[in-house]
């Protein structure tokens, strides 16, 4: 990841639990940080109250609400009610150990795996392109759940390259680029254009024929990325997080003025005010729910290569290594110095001022951890 030029994890937003985004507890981090130690992290994966952090000499340590470190994991994934390690040099070789967040890796482990030595092998060849890792487990034939059953199958059909799990929806990118959902729609998040749950998976039909590179689960809102560096998005729009107009930040930030006039963002992220209302004078259209996927363009027709999504906020990175953040925005989780919500896609600057070029971005709930390298010197 890191590759030859020196690079850095940075984290910003919510720091409530003493998370470790660079700075101390109970405070929000509105402008990126620099983590500690934070060039030898190659994996992150952040819950609400706590990150676990996973170092290249195969370290893991937990920050935050829960506290705690072990040795010889190759992998890690956290949600509130499940830590999931892969550990290698175990007495039953690789093993795949759920843990309760609260017992910091001492003790037993919930619930252990042992991970077979060609499901290993097949697993590593897909991480070399940055995908396999957890909850897809090694193999791609299962995947954790928060909940019992921890391992859940998949059918084989599906050769599973990557899968990501919403508050009450998974995402699943099959090996020929098709993507599939299933699990609570009631906000669209599923993306077969109504609000019904699906108890299987189901092809996103809308997107059948575009293969896609990247999938992306937020709390409830889901984004893809297509091979070609486009993004398509849908869900639920409460807080702007699907980069279309939202009530609640109209009604929220008072952008409306007595005048009628609105505050908005041009391209390049400065404000322009535009009419509050249609030409026919009708109110302005807001989106509460995008049951379908929607083409998203970024400023100057950016490609994309990377995405990521908290509760209720999404971030993306570009082929030349810029990131976007929208959403939801009060704990500083989008990086523009603020607490601000946005509806449209903003240009996190501080990686721009310092020369630094974006690898990969990783959303928590209410935070987010971003991998940065310094631009290559022309």
């Amino acid at each position: 990841m890191a590759g030859e030029r020196p690079g850095a994890w940075f984290g910003f937003g919510f720091c409530g639990f003493g998370q470790a985004l660079g700075s101390g507890r109970g405070r929000q981090v509105r402008n990126p940080e620099p983590l500690r130690a934070g060039v030898d992290v190659c994996r992150v994966s952040a819950s609400w109250s706590y990150t676990a952090f996973v170092t290249r000499a195969g370290r893991l340590e937990l920050s935050g609400s829960t506290n705690g470190a072990a040795e010889d994991c190759r992998d890690a994934w956290a949600s509130e009610g499940l830590l999931v390690v892969i550990r290698t040099g175990t007495e039953s070789g690789t093993e795949l150990q759920a843990w309760t967040p609260g017992s910091a890796l001492r003790g037993a482990p919930l619930w252990t795996q042992k991970l077979a030595p060609e499901a290993e092998v097949e697993d590593q060849a897909r991480d070399e392109s940055g995908a396999g890792s957890l909850p897809l487990l090694p193999g791609a034939c299962a995947y954790v759940s928060p909940q019992p059953p921890f391992s859940r199958t998949l059918v084989p059909e599906l050769r599973a390259r990557r899968l990501e799990l919403g508050a009450e929806h998974v995402l699943l990118l099959c090996a020929a680029g098709q993507v599939f959902s299933w699990g609570g729609g009631r906000h669209g998040q599923l993306g077969h254009g109504t609000l019904e749950a699906e108890l299987e998976p189901r092809l996103l039909e809308a997107l059948q024929g575009l293969p896609m590179a990247e999938v992306a689960a937020g709390g409830w809102h889901s984004v893809c990325v297509s091979e070609t560096g486009d993004i398509y998005i849908w869900g639920w729009n409460e807080s702007g997080q699907l980069a279309l107009p939202a009530r609640n930040l109209a009604e929220d930030k008072k952008i409306f003025t007595e005048e009628g006039e609105a505050t908005g963002l041009n391209e390049d992220g400065s404000e322009v005010n535009r009419i509050s209302g249609a030409e026919d004078g009708a109110p302005a259209p807001f989106i509460a729910v995008q049951p379908f996927p929607a083409l998203l363009d970024l400023p100057l027709g950016s490609d994309v290569v990377k995405a990521s999504c908290g509760s209720r906020h999404t971030a993306v990175v570009t082929r030349t290594g810029e990131l976007y953040t929208w959403g939801w925005g009060k704990y500083g989780q989008l990086g523009h110095k603020d607490s601000t919500s946005v509806d449209q896609p903003c240009l996190v600057e501080y990686f721009v001022e310092k020369q630094l070029q974006v690898k990969t971005v990783t959303c928590g709930p209410w935070n987010t951890y971003v991998y940065a390298v310094e631009k290559e010197k022309i």
